[in-house]
Formats: C-alpha cells, structure tokens, sequence
C-alpha cells in the first residue's frame, strides 16, 4: 500500500496549507522538499510559513546554516532518515514542495554519490555567464543521459557550476554511489491559473517586503555571510542582497525580482509535466477549490488506490 502523499505544485499556490490540512486528517507529518528552506534563519524570503503547519510535525526545515551549500545527496539521506522514522511510528509521510530535482530524486530512489569539490574546474569556470555555463551544463547532460540539474535549481552562476562539477565527475569518475529505494506514493498537484499565480506572487512579494525581507538579509550579511554565498541561494536573496550591496536601487530589486519569480513558477511547472513525461501520474487540483473540498478530494483518491492494491502486494 502506498504509504506516502506528496503535495507539489508552483510557488504561491497554497502547498503548505493544504498539507498541514491533510496531516491533520490523515495522522500525517510533512516533509518539507523546498531547497532553501532548510536553512536557518532564512524565513521570510523563502516562505517557511510556519504558523501555516499549526500543531502538525515537519521535517527537513532549518537543519542547515545559511553560508553553506546543502545538495541533493544530503537532501536524499536525510529524506529518507524522517520517512522511515514517520513511518516506523504509525504515521503518515507528506512530501510537501516546489523543489521537482528533490520530489523526482527521493520518489525514483535516485542512485547520487558525494561529489567533491574540482578547485581546478572552479577556476577555469569562473568569469563565464550563466548563459555560457547553462550551455555547458546541457551538453554535459546530454553525454550523461542525465534528467537532473533543470533550470528550476540553477539559477546562478554558483549554482550552475557546482551542476557542471558534479555531472563532470558523473561522467570521468565512478564514485560510490547511495543504494536508496523509490518510494511509492500518490502524487497530488496544486494546479493554479497563471494569471491568478502571477497576482498571488506580486502580493506576496510586497507582503513579504513588508514583513522584513530585506532586514533579514541585511542581518545574514551583518553575521559574517559572504554577499557571494546569500547570491548562491538565488531569487530573494540574489536580488535583496544585490540591493544591499548597492547593484541595484530598491525599485531595480523589485521588478528583477518579481520577474525571476514569474520565470520560477513557470520552470517548476515545466519540470512537473517533464515528470509526467517521465513516468510519473500526478492528479491535479484547482488550488481556488475550498479547503475542505481538496482534502475530501484527495481522500477519495487515496482512497481509490487502496482499493486497487491486493493484499499481497499492500
């Protein structure tokens, strides 16, 4: 029987909320597949929201300081450490995010291995635009027969070359490689309509401009974080810190800004159809339905599964 729900879907389409919801219900606990939200510290800018779980369990937020580089590979370990622990208590996973590498990575059991740093490769890349190393990164995947890597995740230069470092030593280098299995799971998208997405984004963005985004920026670099390492970490924190650091004036951060999430939220959807294309059924919801109606849609659902799978194989 499939013991996991994933909730997945663009930036401002109300995820979160509909897992703390579907927890409650269900007995679950969620695990969080956002990429940035496991740092500490970084709250605002990338959209925690946690009075949004209420009293409901999560996983994998905050368990990383800002500075540094998380990566899939520490992503699929420690995914897999809460979801045999939920499980191994009765209670019912939820995969909850936008991050499609991080879903498609734990839902297949991709096989990663650690991949070091190439000092050499870093210097020879450095200086080259985000143009020319996406370009060199495609190529590179295509030798590699590769799905991971999508724009949706490397969006800087930084980003793009730990891809090409990585996919590199795919390619030249047999390093030891995890052994995790795929996971079986109902896979709900939120589904919302793009010029409603695009409203929900701009509000948002002011919303959180309001609330103290770009203090909470100022605070990371006033701790001793490189402006070098916030800009890694891409959209919120590319553009703020670029405001801060006097690249860009105020209304300069915020058009780029509010673009680079439009362009995000249309990448993730890109992504989540290439899943489907790769094998993958996810049932789609209208993310304007009533709460309660996307959850009783998504029990029926899960409920339909159940009654497909035999005893033999449950």
């Amino acid at each position: 029987m499939q013991k996991m729900i994933t909730i997945l879907g663009p930036t401002a389409s109300g995820k979160t909320p509909l897992a703390a919801g579907l927890a409650v219900v269900v007995g679950g606990e969620i695990i969080s597949a956002d990429s940035r939200q496991v740092y500490r510290r970084m709250d605002i800018g990338t959209g925690k929201d946690l009075a949004d779980y209420g009293g409901v369990p999560y996983h994998l937020i905050d368990i990383s300081e800002p500075g540094t580089k998380y990566n899939l590979f520490q992503y699929q370990q420690d995914f897999y450490s809460a979801y045999t622990d939920i499980v191994g208590r009765g209670a019912v996973p939820i995969l909850c995010g936008g991050t499609g590498l991080y879903i498609e990575a734990v839902l297949k059991g991709y096989q990663l291995s650690y991949v070091p740093q190439n000092p050499e490769l870093r210097q020879r890349l450095e200086g080259k635009s985000l143009d020319e190393l996406t370009q060199m990164l495609n190529e590179l995947k295509a030798k590699n027969g590769s799905n991971m890597h999508n724009t949706t995740d490397v969006d800087t230069a930084q980003r793009a070359i730990r891809a090409i470092e990585i996919e590199e030593a795919n390619l030249k280098t047999p390093y030891p490689r995890t052994s995790v299995p795929p996971i079986d799971s109902l896979i709900i998208g939120v589904c919302i309509d793009r010029e409603l997405r695009r409203q929900k984004i701009t509000r948002r963005l002011k919303a959180r401009l309001d609330e103290g985004m770009v203090d909470e920026v100022r605070s990371l670099l006033d701790s001793g974080i490189p402006a070098d390492n916030l800009i890694y970490y891409g959209l919120e924190y590319k553009y703020v810190t670029e405001y801060l650091i006097g690249k860009l004036t105020y209304d300069e951060m915020f058009q780029r800004l509010e673009i680079a999430i439009h362009q995000f939220a249309k990448r993730q959807m890109t992504w989540f159809r290439g899943m489907e294309r790769r094998g993958f059924t996810i049932h789609w919801i209208d993310a304007t339905l009533p709460m309660e109606e996307k959850i009783q849609s998504i029990l029926q659902m899960r409920s339909q599964v159940k009654d497909l799978i035999t005893p033999d194989n449950s």
